[in-house]
């Protein structure tokens, strides 16, 4: 397997808000070429990779979806030289205060998010966290220039570095979800020396974070047979013990397998079955209605798509300090070539909704 560390920091380091994913997605594109037999762009800004299965044609397909976006800010409004924010994706705005930035204006302008003196805001808000109508970016320039070079609906990402931490753990921002984009990278790899039947499509899909269209003009473009999405679950950390055991899990310890009415749970079957096979330990992450994931989307498209999701804890999302551990998104790479390579013809005729050892 290879090292995808260096694939993974330059994912994390490289701009593509959600709507706006241009950047990275360019990136993925490049990386893609070699490993897939056709490339393309949906109307939505989704980047769609084809792996041709060695079945006659027709062939069955599979939709493997990561989506590539990130959270990050929107410029409201550039007063005296400061830049007022809002947020695009959900953002735990407790941790903002102080944050590297990048100012995506007329050039790109480093800056860092700052807060009035406590003093000079309302006395009922001195107290805990600040809300987003006081932060402001500060990058340095006089007003004018500011002025000249900063437009409301500028975007503003976050400009923290990956950090290699001990225990093969890597923290850095927008690893929700490029984390997954890496782990589908890898399985696309691994299938470049193993025989598939099935025709594989790698999906990076855009505006997850907002409207999850991608996820949903993909699965209705496409017209997959399954579906399978890759997305970050919370993984164990300070103060958990409050929202329950079954809400989080250890990082650096294994995947977990999607349960619920958004997902398959004949598919749910066959992937414990596999990790146990090849010892990968995996766990169950309940979902018992909406997942809020791009599963949501392409389970639904149009006649409906029997979908698994599959999760990498993550460590503090949504902040610019995600954390990851590298061997679970080697996991779940692994354990999705495996499962593609082991895909028999007749594989969607033997599914059934209702099935009572589903577990």
């Amino acid at each position: 397997m290879t090292d995808i560390l260096p694939f993974l920091k330059s994912l994390i380091s490289t701009p593509g808000l959600s709507a706006y994913e241009g950047p990275v997605a360019r990136l993925i594109e490049e990386k893609w070429k070699p490993l897939v037999d056709e490339i393309s762009t949906s109307r939505l800004g989704s980047l769609h990779g084809l792996k041709r299965g060695r079945a006659k044609s027709p062939r069955p397909s599979l939709m493997i979806a990561a989506h590539m976006d990130a959270i990050g800010l929107m410029v409201t409004k550039v007063e005296e030289g400061f830049i007022h924010l809002d947020e695009i994706g959900g953002i735990d705005v407790r941790i903002l205060p102080g944050a590297p930035v990048i100012v995506h204006g007329r050039q790109d302008l480093p800056g860092v998010i700052v807060i009035p003196p406590l003093k000079t805001l309302p006395e009922a808000e001195r107290d805990g966290s600040i809300g987003f109508r006081h932060l402001l970016v500060d990058t340095g320039l006089l007003p004018s220039k500011v002025a000249k070079l900063v437009r409301v609906g500028d975007l503003v990402s976050f400009n923290t570095p990956p950090v290699e931490l001990s225990g093969e753990v890597l923290s850095g921002n927008s690893l929700d979800n490029r984390a997954s984009v890496a782990a589908l990278t890898l399985c696309l790899e691994e299938l470049q020396t193993k025989s598939h039947l099935w025709d594989v499509w790698a999906v990076a899909t855009a505006q997850e974070e907002e409207t999850l269209g991608g996820a949903a003009t993909s699965a209705f473009h496409l017209h997959p047979d399954l579906a399978i999405v890759l997305d970050v679950t919370f993984a164990k950390g300070a103060g958990d013990k409050a929202s329950g055991d079954w809400q989080t899990f250890p990082l650096g310890k294994g995947t977990t397998l999607g349960w619920g009415a958004n997902l398959h749970p004949y598919l749910y079957k066959k992937f414990k079955e596999l990790a146990d096979q090849m010892e990968i330990p995996v766990a169950m992450d309940i979902s018992p209605a909406y997942s809020g994931t791009d599963a949501y989307a392409i389970q639904a498209a149009r006649e409906g798509i029997p979908t698994a999701l599959i999760g990498i804890p993550l460590r503090y999302m949504h902040t610019p300090v995600e954390m990851v551990a590298v061997k679970d998104i080697q996991r779940t790479g692994r354990l999705l070539a495996e499962f593609i390579s082991r895909l028999e013809l007749d594989f969607v005729s033997r599914i059934s909704w209702e099935d009572e050892d589903g577990r």
